[in-house]
């Protein structure tokens, strides 16, 4: 349950002060004078209006500062957090791992937070083109939250909580060191670097034990459900033999243009690491959890049972949905949303011609073999033929393709457990590494087929992979919008991208329509559960038995989204939000402008600015609304 990283899920609003400053002027303009009255003074002459070459001068001179400040702050970012580069292809500091969540970082990003605030004060923001006003409402927004997580109360819960079986860095450094993962393993350097990085993890596990300790002296600790998790996944990783362990991955397979000593070293060093440094780290977690920490855990597991759990769950809702929405409006919208998607539900089951209620077709879809996937290797090649069908449909809605490869692969065993049915991993054109699609084959019999074409168009194209190599290799954008983000935008735009599935070609099936419904529900249900969870109160399996009753998730599919939502409270509420948000967006275009609408036109004002907070969006699509009409 760590801390959100606000370097991959950022951005109060700032795109909503001119408003509140247009009020407040009005307010304060005082009555209109009444006849009779002290007649006015003599009027001063207004100021002259500025030329066009001096208005442009000042954007030009307030978005030089605003890049300038935007750019120290990436830089600086990076240097605090390296790990960040790997993500971004930027292998500078590609042999540190940093100390993420300790005292000393949280202080550094509290006192850069509050730094850069100030410095972003002395930016005219009236001065600003369109552009540059979304940049600088998206930093003003991502710095505040940051200001607000690195200060107490907020920072004496989140880093006594640093680990979790769904983000936590045991699972990202296992990915990363895998040479499966961001992090390439090509040269000797490459090497060099990944075996310091393992050492900087290392001691990172012991600092992770002394913050937990801290917790269970105040009372903040991880929910009993999540450790027993981790010990699994600490246990898993201390254990593995060589031919499956994923830090031996480097070594299996090395390029053979390495020379021949340099071969033998990184071998060598890489087992005795692995073998006398890291494994025994791992296991003394491990031995920790289950002897001290589990016994310790609390048996709740919503953010509400902390101390200070609900104004932190108030923050997290902020921070992924990027609204001011509070838990019970977002509980209220899922309930809602979840009535409609029934709807659609019911309409397939009529036209399939299932005479059942809609909890039994449920039943039918979670257990009929016909739906089962045959092996893992039937489950590539028909991920591989959707990726196909949506190459082909996708100039029809998008006028640009990221350059960036996208590969599929099935998920890691270490992480299969726990991961979600599909995932994505972000690839680099700086580094070559593709961007990959990820689909789980964990019991593989409680997969379900008719969920494919759904999955591939949120994780991959046009959802995740589209999304966010666009943004990457956009570089006339501040490396903020290119490579940071926000759960709302990231995530409401892959969901969103779900909803095109038609216009691509696909649902065509309605049992793949069903399926598109069915992660739609997941969604909704999303708002009601985690809210349940974290803010009324909700047991573990109160959370499933919904899941259950109003989808047709496997117990196992249920259990692990549940569990998702304990360990990562707020994230999952970002989905719909971000997508209804969207789908208004568009709505609202296609009304105003009729005839002259253009979807690709629309998609590009979405994508080319980056990850944007949804009210700052919305005011750019607003902007480019208002150009579009006749003057």
């Amino acid at each position: 349950m760590s801390a959100p990283r606000l370097r991959s899920h950022r951005f109060p609003c700032a795109a909503a002060l001119p408003l509140v400053a247009a009020l407040w002027l009005a307010g304060c303009a005082g009555p209109a004078p009444q006849a009779g009255s002290t007649p006015a003074a003599p009027t001063v002459p207004a100021p002259a209006t500025p030329s066009a070459a001096e208005t442009n001068a000042r954007a030009e001179a307030a978005a030089r500062q605003l890049r300038s400040l935007m750019d120290a702050s990436d830089e600086a970012m990076l240097a605090r957090n390296p790990m960040a580069g790997l993500f971004r292809g930027d292998l500078r500091r590609a042999g540190e791992f940093g100390n993420p969540d300790s005292p000393a970082h949280v202080a550094a990003e509290r006192e850069a937070a509050q730094t850069e605030l100030n410095l972003l004060d002395a930016v005219s923001r009236e001065a600003l083109n369109a552009d540059d006003r979304a940049a600088y409402d998206s930093f003003r927004w991502s710095r505040q939250l940051a200001l607000e997580a690195n200060a107490m109360p907020l920072a004496g819960l989140w880093p006594l909580m640093p680990l979790d079986q769904m983000q936590g860095w045991h699972l990202l450094m296992a990915d990363i060191s895998s040479a499966q993962g961001p992090a390439p393993y090509r040269s000797v350097a490459d090497y060099d670097a990944g075996l310091s990085r393992l050492q900087g993890f290392i001691v990172w596990l012991d600092g992770a034990t002394d913050r937990m300790q801290q917790g269970m002296a105040s009372g903040v600790v991880l929910p009993k459900v999540v450790v027993a998790r981790l010990i699994a996944q600490f246990d898993q990783l201390a254990t593995q033999g060589v031919n499956d362990s994923p830090f031996y991955g480097p070594v299996r397979q090395m390029p053979a243009d390495l020379p021949a000593a340099d071969r033998e070293r990184l071998t060598r060093e890489t087992t005795e690491l692995v073998e006398d440094q890291l494994r025994p780290a791992l296991a003394r977690m491990s031995r920790f959890l289950t002897t001290r920490y589990l016994p310790a855990a609390r048996d709740s597991v919503g953010l509400s049972a902390l101390p200070g759990g609900g104004d932190y769950y108030a923050w997290l809702i902020r921070l992924h949905t990027t609204t001011g929405l509070d838990a019970a409006t977002v509980h209220r919208l899922g309930l809602s949303e979840v009535a409609r998607i029934e709807g659609g539900m019911q309409a397939v089951m009529r036209e399939v011609g299932f005479a059942g209620s809609l909890g039994e077709f449920f039943e039918q879809m979670r257990t009929d073999p016909r739906f089962a996937p045959a092996s893992a290797q039937a489950l590539a090649d028909g991920y591989a033929a959707i990726g196909q069908r949506v190459a082909q449909a996708m100039p029809r809605l998008f006028g640009e393709a990221p350059r960036t490869p996208l590969v599929i692969r099935p998920t890691p065993d270490y992480q299969a457990v726990t991961a979600a049915g599909a995932s994505y991993t972000p690839g680099s054109l700086d580094t070559g590494q593709p961007g990959i699609f990820h689909f789980n084959t964990h019991d593989l019999p409680s997969r379900r087929t008719w969920g494919m074409e759904t999955l591939y168009l949120h994780e991959a194209v046009p959802g995740h992979h589209y999304q966010g190599s666009l943004a990457a290799e956009n570089t006339a954008l501040p490396k903020q919008q290119r490579f940071d983000g926000n759960t709302a935008y990231a995530e409401g735009w892959a969901l969103y991208a779900e909803s095109l599935g038609p216009e691509l070609g696909l649902f065509t099936d309605p049992y793949q329509r069903f399926g598109h419904y069915n992660d739609e529900m997941l969604r909704a249900i999303r708002l009601v559960v985690d809210t349940g969870l974290h803010a009324f109160g909700w047991s573990r399996e109160q959370a499933i038995d919904y899941l259950l009753a109003h989808s047709a998730l496997s117990r196992t599919e249920a259990t692990a989204e549940v569990e998702r939502y304990i360990a990562m409270p707020g994230q999952a509420l970002a989905y719909k939000v971000g997508a209804l948000t969207l789908q208004q967006l568009r709505l609202r275009a296609q009304q105003a402008l009729g005839p002259r609408f253009d979807l690709k036109a629309f998609h590009r004002q979405v994508l080319d600015a980056g990850a944007l907070p949804m009210l700052v969006l919305t005011a750019r699509i607003d902007d480019w609304i208002a150009a579009q009409q006749p003057r």
